[in-house]
């Protein structure tokens, strides 16, 4: 087989375009189960078993950039195996054109720190200009989009509506469509795997970066699945489509977690050290919009506690306990902050363990605790004095409606129902999307 021939077969088995009017048309993609073969003048070369989205770019010696202007949305999680980042792997490359670069949250370098604005500055290693996604625009501008041909996405993701990169994800999707420009996402694998739905949609009126897009508060996607979706179920801003293509991971399958692809994890944002925190985040994000300190940041557990300063730690982790939900345990916990608004306060309650993450509810465990600390402290508001905070809590439910129910009686069975009510004709709608 020569090489040529790899390379015609691959773009029609590997590239999804949406050249095209129908919403409804499915995608033709690789049979990502399968390891890519390529051949050398000696003898042929069989790739891991699983590859990543810029490994398979690689593989095609970046047939869809060729004669291109191409611009890049990255950041640090934007590596190969071995961990050299797709940057610099894109600007060594004599195949393609690299001329503009892309920064979101944290930046293209992860030189910036959470919430920080990123600033539009020269990228010091490669010379190019890098254009911040995150201040005063979360969306390319003209000036940007018109240096490029093509935008390519690769950022690791969480998971979880509420972080970030799916929302800039969203926004260079339309901007490309507003200036004609192709998008390529070079996929990733989702942390808390292909399976899990869970969250209502947002509401209107809830709508922000945090929430930007009408999806389930854990949607079940890898970023190039919930691009299609993005793309072809009019989500982006007044139903735009852009030209899409997606590159998929060789060798993944839904049920896989992180640890089964190989790769090794590297920090997405400074809170999420490992892998296993994604699940974490999703656990207790919301209610840590309240009290950061609560949930364990400004600890060495980010994401991983549940704790105030007056309920003792042994009833609520037996109360906890006693809920018997699915693939997780309480433990009593006790600990001082080293920084955040609590730092050096005597602080107790729960250390999650989650013991079977294909089992557990993630999200709805944040609000049993809250129904639980208030039935053994009547006292118990995390919401008091927190006014200013509603909007994100809000905006992180992508409704209002359980904040306000949660105030009134802290019962959260009744909402359990409105929480997780859409996530079954979401994920129905999603598997047309599917590529794994």
């Amino acid at each position: 087989m020569n090489k040529f021939f790899v390379l015609i077969l691959l773009s029609l088995t590997l590239i999804y375009s949406c050249k095209t009017n129908s919403v409804t048309m499915e995608p033709i993609v690789a049979e990502t189960n399968k390891p890519f073969v390529s051949e050398t003048k000696d003898t042929a070369v069989i790739s891991p078993p699983f590859l990543l989205g810029i490994e398979v770019l690689q593989q095609i010696d970046f047939a869809p950039l060729q004669g291109k202007r191409v611009g890049l949305v990255t950041n640090p999680t934007g590596v190969n195996r071995q961990l050299k980042s797709t940057l610099d792997i894109l600007h060594e490359s004599k195949n393609v054109n690299l001329v503009a670069l892309f920064g979101p949250e944290h930046g293209v370098r992860g030189n910036f720190s959470a919430g920080d604005e990123v600033i539009s500055q020269t990228d010091e290693k490669t010379g190019l200009p890098v254009f911040s996604l995150y201040g005063k625009d979360k969306k390319p501008n003209k000036e940007a989009m018109d240096l490029v041909d093509v935008m390519i996405y690769d950022i690791q993701d969480i998971g979880v509506r509420s972080y970030t990169y799916i929302s800039t994800m969203g926004l260079v999707m339309e901007a490309a469509a507003d200036y004609n420009k192709e998008v390529i996402i070079l996929d990733r694998p989702n942390p808390l795997g292909g399976e899990k739905v869970e969250g209502p949609l947002v509401h209107e009126g809830f709508f922000s970066f945090v929430s930007q897009f009408k999806i389930p508060y854990v949607y079940g996607l890898t970023c190039g699945e919930l691009a299609r979706l993005l793309n072809f179920e009019g989500l982006l801003a007044n139903g735009k489509k852009c030209q899409l293509q997606i590159i998929p991971m060789q060798g993944y399958s839904r049920e896989m977690d992180f640890e089964a692809t190989g790769l090794h994890w590297v920090p997405t944002s400074p809170h999420i050290p490992n892998s296993q925190t994604a699940y974490y985040y999703a656990a207790t994000g919301i209610i840590g919009e309240l009290d950061p300190s609560m949930i364990g940041i400004g600890y060495t557990l980010p994401f991983q506690t549940l704790v105030t300063e007056n309920i003792d730690a042994n009833q609520l982790s037996n109360a906890m306990n006693a809920l018997n939900r699915e693939g997780v345990i309480f433990r009593p916990t006790y600990y001082k902050p080293y920084y955040k608004e609590m730092q050096g306060k005597e602080l107790q309650g729960v250390q999650i363990h989650i013991t079977d993450y294909k089992k557990v509810n993630l999200t709805e465990i944040q609000f049993l605790f809250l129904q639980e600390a208030h039935k053994i402290e009547p006292k118990f508001n995390p919401f008091k004095g927190k006014e200013e905070r509603y909007r994100m809590f809000d905006m992180g439910c992508g409704t209002d409606s359980i904040r306000l129910s949660m105030m009134k009686d802290y019962n959260f069975e009744k909402l359990r129902t409105i929480w997780n009510g859409e996530c079954q004709n979401f994920k129905e709608l999603s598997k047309k999307y599917y590529l794994y």
